[in-house]
């Protein structure tokens, strides 16, 4: 399916109306079935699908990758179908906490059934030996831009991307922040504790719950975190960094993977 289309449109400006057209996002509705049976409908840009459905198992503690047997991505006169089969134990613990999440795209929580969920903190990272320095994290955020065609053609798609040794390895977009995520977890396989993870949206709580469980170091957004999501990143070992421009940034947890520049002095 397409991911964009030109639709018209009459443009006002300064009391002058002209017509024209103007590219926009699609999003279908995609239903999320494990062994035959539905478990969550999500509104997504129809694109890397089979990413995103890696990524939402893994990121909602459904499955291990080693518990995916196969997906498929099968249309349908409504939508897009994505059929998932797990093993035979992970199957038996999807149907005990089988969720219903219809709901609006910028909804991460949606069909949450306690509050234990919602808060839930994930298992705290280890040290490890990932870092970055200050001029890294300033390439990362630049490098953004060549990795955002959907959002270039419409200014109405979400990327998050994966940055690791020296250069952006992956990006995925999408109209929902939280697709874009589980779409790009979807796609590395494993490999998020090798680099940094970089958000174009705001960084909640759930995005921070995501990005911990998939094990990526360091996380960078372009907007201010929410105060729980600082206090979860601060639980979960993660380090958060936001407000991330070419030629600023500001660390919120967990500096020492960010080795700090010599100091200027303050009056």
């Amino acid at each position: 399916m397409e991911t964009r289309r030109s639709l018209p449109r009459l443009s006002v400006r300064a009391g002058v109306s002209l017509p024209g057209h103007r590219l926009l996002p699609e999003e279908v509705p995609v239903a999320l079935s494990y062994n035959g049976s539905t478990h969550a409908v999500m509104m997504a840009t129809p694109a890397d699908l089979t990413d995103f459905a890696r990524g939402f198992t893994l990121t909602e503690g459904i499955a291990t990758p080693d518990e995916i047997q196969s997906i498929e991505a099968v249309p349908t006169d409504k939508g897009i179908d994505l059929q998932i089969w797990l093993t035979e134990d992970a199957a038996q613990r999807q149907a005990r906490r089988r969720r219903s999440m219809a709901g609006p795209v910028g909804c991460g929580l949606c069909g949450i059934d306690s509050l234990e969920e919602a808060a839930r903190i994930p298992p705290r990272l280890p040290p490890g030996s990932f870092t970055m320095t200050p001029d890294e994290v300033r390439a990362a955020i630049a490098g953004l831009e060549q990795h955002q065609p959907l959002h270039d053609a419409t200014r109405a798609a979400h990327c998050a991307a994966f940055w690791s040794g020296g250069r952006i390895r992956a990006a995925r977009e999408d109209v929902g922040r939280h697709n874009a995520l589980d779409k790009l977890i979807g796609a590395l396989s494993g490999n998020a504790a090798q680099g940094a993870l970089i958000l174009t949206c705001r960084t909640s709580i759930d995005m921070v719950q995501k990005a911990a469980i998939a094990g990526f170091p360091v996380l960078i957004a372009v907007s201010a975190p929410t105060a729980a999501a600082v206090d979860l990143a601060a639980a979960a070992g993660l380090t958060l960094i936001a407000l991330a421009r070419p030629d600023s940034f500001e660390i919120f947890t967990h500096p020492t993977r960010i080795p700090p520049e010599e100091s200027a002095d303050v009056a």
